[in-house]
């Protein structure tokens, strides 16, 4: 795979990483940038969790490969890939497996205060698993904080607006300024 590049979004539960990966690919498409956007959540998201695989990691690197095979068949290069812990460095093998090892990441952390993660869960979780994702939540920002990679950009989104935010992950792929002929 030439030139592909992968932004990953990550961050803590109610932090709002599909809300900006969807204003995110709106920018884009506003300035004629090919892209494809993947809730990584999807990937993975089978019951019970595969024989051998109890992470759903491989799974969710198969279903990867085979959904960016068909992006990619149809000329696109660029990524939009949301994931709670898609930034860590463990990640990387997967990407460069999936998208071929010259793929350029961009990782993106939003990141939140307890207050306002817990505001957004308890406004989006009207089933069962309020409680569940709030304790996830927690301890998935504190592990995220320490374990992000150097080079990671960090987004605060505490009492912003999504199209403010979604601006500065696009600043920071560096996409906002490449328009390709070729558009799919």
């Amino acid at each position: 795979m030439d030139d592909a590049e992968v932004l990953l979004i990550g961050g803590r539960a109610g932090v709002g990483k599909t809300t900006v990966a969807w204003e995110v690919s709106a920018l884009l498409r506003a300035a004629a940038i090919p892209h494809a956007v993947i809730d990584g959540d999807f990937m993975g998201q089978v019951h019970p969790a595969p024989e051998g695989d109890p992470d759903r990691s491989q799974i969710t690197e198969s279903n990867l490969t085979a959904v960016w095979a068909n992006f990619a068949r149809r000329g696109y290069r660029r990524l939009v890939y949301t994931n709670t812990l898609s930034v860590l460095p463990e990640t990387t093998g997967m990407f460069r497996r999936a998208m071929g090892e010259d793929v350029r990441i961009v990782r993106v952390l939003l990141t939140a205060s307890d207050t306002t993660a817990h505001e957004r869960l308890a406004g989006r979780e009207l089933g069962s698993e309020l409680e569940r994702e709030l304790a996830g939540s927690v301890r998935k920002a504190r592990l995220l904080d320490e374990r992000a990679p150097t080079g990671t950009v960090r987004v605060a989104t505490d009492g912003r607006g999504v199209v403010d935010i979604a601006r500065e992950v696009v600043a920071a792929t560096g996409w906002s300024g490449q328009h390709s002929a070729t558009a799919p």
